[in-house]
């Protein structure tokens, strides 16, 4: 007889029929258990049959899965995937409409098992899907019918595509036109529109060949039409569709996709016409998003969020080739920027054409430089040598001069006409103020997969980085009088101006007047008491008496972290469905039961708005199986997903729970915030220490409060390093207080 840990109690369904309720013996083959099954019907032919699983997933049950099996399933007996992907072939190219529409159905759920794709696509399945596209409404696809069908055609097509067996270079160009041609289009129906622009968005992504064919059919200035509709998952998808579009584009192409406009009136001029109308076509798109979605009356979701911020990071990453470009002291053309800027300050007299003798034109260069504020008086054109920050600096520098003169002007004289040492050099401080906003803004990397931190100001101005490097030169100025500054002062002043700017920038202003209004309210000595105050919470005075206080208050801190973590898993989370795509639509919800004994899991058609009841989660987990919890990667899907494993965001939001006998519950959290929730409950479970960052930040928050109330008393007092000293005792005990 098999040990129990080997038997597993199910009920395995069949139309028309009484369920079954047998006991699987995981140590015999599947094809036995199948047969046994098939007996009890009285089926023939048990070699046609497979099992599935009964729930929204309908997945089949192969050898390699059957270990997934708990206590308490309901199976379904199902034809066999080969079976079932061949009868789906023959009823999708049959001439009944009804009962194509009802296969594309079906194969539109099946596809998303691996086991079945496997199968269709050996069949040639997707060969067929592409006709049925490629045909639109002439052959296969009746245009009464046409939206329905090819909807499922098109999400059976990329759920296949999406488990990697085939390469998307099989794709033929005239798929992609087709495709092309429903996003091209202004009425086509919304669900078309979301698969067509998702399957353009994996061309791009996953073949450089079908990135060049998809940017002859698709431009930027034809997408712009989806981000101005209510359905937020279309703009999603459009804007997704663009990033992939500029992300893949070739080094010298970028600036024709997604041209930033930098170039400014003068040069446009000289453009091509394609280029100005890529940069016509910045300027709406920039409006467009900021007005239609930014603006919108509808709360920006998470992967619209992400999709921000992929596009803001590409959009600042075109200043990458100026930043890293260091000027010519010989190039005549570079050389002139530096005299113009010369010029505007100080409106200089003398031409350099004029009769003034070399040494007195050299004399004179030489004292305005220093006055503009450059290290190398002689040839301040060695100070843009140093890459980052390049030329880039220079080109703001010259931004502030002609757009904003007056304000440059000001800058310039007003130092100029300090006492030595305290003033603030206009050029060095551009130079350095510009490297740090590309450090900030991180020019020149790649984004990162689970960041959502979009700014909404940098989509309110054609020259954003410009006019925000514009702010920031008046602030660096302003908080160096403040603070008294001299030479020697200059990288402390530095280092609070950074401070104001991301102190600033993590309020997530709307404008760049909010930004500016932000960082004029952080003065320098509002940044010296907001620094006074976290150390005080940091430190909390490291005097023996409060050190003992602490480590006596801790124990109570970290139980009560510990309940609002177990809190948090009672009420569950959702969690996207594991994918070499990045995005997915399915979700799964996992949660605590209230008596903290057992992990309820299952899945959901489609995000949750709230909890998800415990009765709607078909799965469980007893906490008492639980052997241990993995994160990063050492979970068996990052080992399993090569795609996935390339991903270090990604793997820092994975983690898996072991369980008996040998099975894995893999999670991808939705953000770091959850991870820390999950990781941390679960170890609490588990009587294991709460180690995250986020248990860290709460333990120090907590603690600092509950001191200081508990400290609220001795306000003002001076607490003494070490206790007094204990009184002698008495030479007797022998006295009693006597009542008058």
């Amino acid at each position: 007889m098999p040990p129990p840990s080997d038997i597993v109690k199910v009920a395995i369904e069949w139309p028309g029929a009484n369920a079954q309720l047998i006991e699987i013996d995981q140590k015999k083959p599947l094809i036995a258990i199948i047969r046994e099954v098939c007996d009890g019907w009285s089926l023939p032919n048990p070699e046609h049959y497979t099992l599935r699983y009964a729930d929204g997933t309908q997945l089949y049950i192969t050898e390699k899965t059957r270990n997934e099996i708990k206590n308490g399933t309901i199976l379904r007996l199902a034809i066999s995937p080969t079976r079932a992907a061949r009868q789906l072939l023959e009823r999708i190219q049959s001439s009944g409409l009804d009962s194509r529409l009802d296969a594309l159905k079906e194969l539109a759920k099946l596809s998303a098992d691996a086991t079945f794709a496997t199968e269709f696509i050996n069949m040639e399945g997707i060969f067929i899907l592409t006709l049925l596209v490629e045909s639109g409404t002439n052959n296969l696809l009746d245009k009464f019918s046409f939206g329905e069908m090819l909807a499922f055609t098109l999400t059976a097509f990329l759920e296949l595509m999406d488990h990697g067996i085939v390469s998307w270079d099989m794709i033929s160009t005239a798929f992609i036109k087709q495709i092309a041609s429903y996003v091209n289009q202004t009425t086509v129906d919304a669900s078309i529109l979301q698969r067509s622009l998702a399957i353009l968005e994996s061309m791009v992504l996953n073949s450089q060949s079908l990135y060049k064919k998809v940017a002859e059919e698709i431009t930027v200035g034809q997408l712009i039409a989806h981000l101005q509709v209510s359905n937020q998952e279309i703009q999603t998808y459009a804007i997704a569709l663009i990033n992939a579009l500029f992300l893949k584009a070739p080094e010298d192409r970028r600036q024709s996709v997604l041209a930033s406009s930098s170039e400014g009136e003068e040069s446009g001029r000289d453009l091509p016409l394609t280029e100005m109308s890529n940069i016509l076509a910045q300027k709406q798109l920039r409006s467009i998003i900021l007005n239609h979605i930014i603006r919108g009356n509808r709360p920006i979701k998470t992967e619209m969020a992400h999709q921000l911020y992929v596009l803001q990071v590409l959009t600042f990453n075109l200043l990458e080739e100026r930043m890293m470009t260091k000027m010519d002291p010989q190039d005549q053309a570079q050389r002139d920027i530096i005299f113009e800027l010369r010029r505007v300050a100080f409106d200089a007299e003398s031409d350099p054409n004029s009769s003034s003798s070399l040494e007195k034109r050299k004399a004179m260069y030489t004292r305005d430089y220093k006055m503009l504020g450059f290290v190398n008086h002689v040839n301040p054109a060695l100070d843009f040598t140093q890459t980052p920050p390049g030329m880039l600096a220079l080109d703001n520098m010259l931004y502030l001069a002609k757009v904003h003169q007056d304000t440059y002007i000001r800058i310039v004289l007003e130092n100029s006409s300090r006492e030595d040492k305290h003033e603030c050099p206009f050029g060095r401080s551009s130079i350095e103020l510009t490297k740090m906003l590309c450090e900030i803004l991180q020019v020149g990397e790649l984004p990162n997969e689970g960041c959502n931190e979009y700014h909404p100001m940098f989509f309110t101005h054609d020259r954003a980085f410009e006019e925000f490097f514009c702010v920031c030169i008046q602030l660096l100025n302003k908080t160096w009088k403040e603070m008294r500054a001299t030479s020697e002062d200059f990288n402390k002043v530095m280092q609070v101006v950074r401070e104001q700017i991301t102190r600033s920038l993590s309020t997530k202003p709307n404008s760049l007047d909010q930004f500016k209004s932000k960082v004029r309210c952080l003065s320098y000595s509002e940044i010296l008491r907001l620094r006074q105050s976290e150390r005080m919470s940091q430190d909390d005075f490291q005097s023996p008496p409060i050190v003992e206080l602490r480590e006596k208050i801790q124990p109570e801190v970290m139980e009560l972290i510990k309940q609002q973590r177990l809190n948090r898993l009672c009420e569950g989370t959702s969690f996207r469905k594991i994918s070499n795509r990045r995005r997915q639509d399915k979700f799964w919800y996992c949660r605590l039961s209230l008596n903290h004994k057992v992990l309820h899991y299952g899945d959901l058609d489609e995000n949750p708005q709230g909890e998800v009841a415990f009765e709607s989660l078909q799965e469980k987990i007893p906490v008492a199986d639980i052997k241990a919890v993995v994160t990063g990667k050492d979970c068996p899907h990052m080992r399993e997903k090569s795609a996935l494993k390339q991903n270090k965001e990604v793997q820092e939001l994975a983690f898996s729970i072991l369980h008996d006998p040998d099975e894995a519950l893999n999670f991808i959290a939705p953000n770091k915030y959850e991870y820390c929730i999950w990781t941390d409950g679960l170890n609490a479970l588990l009587g294991k220490e709460m180690t995250s960052d986020l248990t860290k930040n709460d333990l120090d928050t907590l603690l600092s409060m509950e001191m200081k109330l508990r400290l609220l008393d001795l306000e003002n007092i001076q607490i003494p390093e070490t206790p007094p000293p204990i009184p002698k005792e008495p030479s007797s005990f022998d006295f009693v207080y006597h009542y008058g």
